[in-house]
């Protein structure tokens, strides 16, 4: 998100530098695998709808109808569906 947020390539030796920035000793093959996998999303469209997701959960859980327990359920498979696109990544982290 950094990089898209500063309009960077994100490629794998942006990736790398970020990761030695923060301290992390990046492993080659996982760096690859994230920016294989990051080729085919819409980052920008992936921010705004997981800004977006909190957003329309917290009016439905503040108006206190008896609906709330359905709204809750909507909104926690909306949220399951937001993360399809970022599918796998976490496995690349260990």
């Amino acid at each position: 998100m950094m990089l898209h947020s500063a309009e960077k390539d994100i490629d794998e030796k942006a990736v790398g530098a970020v990761l030695k920035a923060a301290g992390v000793k990046a492993d080659d093959a996982r760096v690859k695998a994230l920016v294989a996998s990051l080729a085919s999303v819409d980052i920008g469209e992936a921010m705004s709808q997981a800004i977006a997701a909190p957003a329309a959960a917290a009016p439905a859980a503040a108006g206190g109808s008896s609906d709330a327990p359905v709204a809750e359920e909507a909104a926690a498979e909306e949220e399951e569906d937001d993360g399809a696109g970022f599918e796998g990544l976490g496995s690349l982290f260990g």
